[in-house]
């Protein structure tokens, strides 16, 4: 079932290459496929690193999933980063899917970037791309995939260039991602130092060697089971005031 991009509705054709967990390709409508999870699909195409290519490729290992999620440049990697972190994110899927629509004059496809599944269940196609990068085609492409979701019962988000000092943050914080950090012993003397909200290297000291302690401070704080105030606004820093998460851990 193709369809004008000019069409009141949009009900293009998805092609998976694995489809409940069987390797395959497979063309179906969009809405034939909404309850396929999409975020344990392989990527429809494979990750390349040219000789002097513009982009950057790579594979990122989100505690989300515990396994790999590639990317295809620096801003998606960012993005990823950003994804893992946020506690309502428990499924992530790099390229899950073709989608195929025609545009009037002949057939178009797709890839999204990520297919994100949520706590609550619903789901997020994301496309990353920076304002300043984005050509007519790739516009109109963002459009019918934010349709196409739309039909779907899907949320789309087309996302930019992140918050710097958020994203230097978290991307500290990843470097202590791996549940091999949390040392449980060195993780409840935190805890229960920063059950009343202090400054983040003298409450490490407070609960031991801080080589020791920093590491699973920072899990802690990737966790977020603590709270570093002002992640979005400045540097954290020895005098950042870390507390007990409201939200609990993931």
């Amino acid at each position: 079932m193709s369809v004008s991009a000019e069409a009141d509705e949009v009900v293009p054709y998805v092609e998976v290459s694995c489809v409940e967990g069987k390797r395959e390709r497979r063309r179906r409508p969009l809405l034939d496929c909404v309850s396929v999870r999409f975020e344990d699909a392989r990527p429809v195409r494979p990750f390349r690193w040219p000789p002097g290519g513009r982009h950057f490729p790579g594979w990122y290992w989100a505690a989300t999933t515990r396994q790999h999620v590639g990317f295809e440049s620096w801003l998606e990697r960012d993005r990823l980063v950003l994804m893992d972190f946020d506690p309502a994110v428990v499924g992530i899927a790099s390229q899950p899917f073709w989608l195929h629509w025609h545009d009037g004059t002949r057939e178009r496809r797709h890839a999204p970037d990520f297919f994100v599944r949520r706590a609550d269940g619903s789901a997020v196609v994301v496309d990353v791309r920076a304002d300043d990068w984005i050509a007519p085609r790739d516009a109109a492409a963002f459009e019918v995939t934010r349709r196409a979701c739309a039909e779907a019962g899907w949320g789309f988000e087309r996302v930019g260039t992140p918050e710097p000092v958020l994203l230097a943050n978290v991307r500290w914080l990843s470097r202590y991602r791996h549940p091999r950090c949390r040392q449980r012993p060195v993780a409840v003397r935190l805890m229960e130092v920063f059950s009343q909200p202090g400054p983040l290297l003298s409450g490490a000291d407070r609960a031991g060697d801080r080589l020791a302690t920093l590491p699973v401070l920072f899990h802690l704080l990737w966790r977020q089971e603590l709270s570093a105030e002002g992640l979005a606004v400045e540097l954290m820093g020895p005098h950042t005031v870390v507390h007990l998460a409201s939200g609990g851990a993931r």
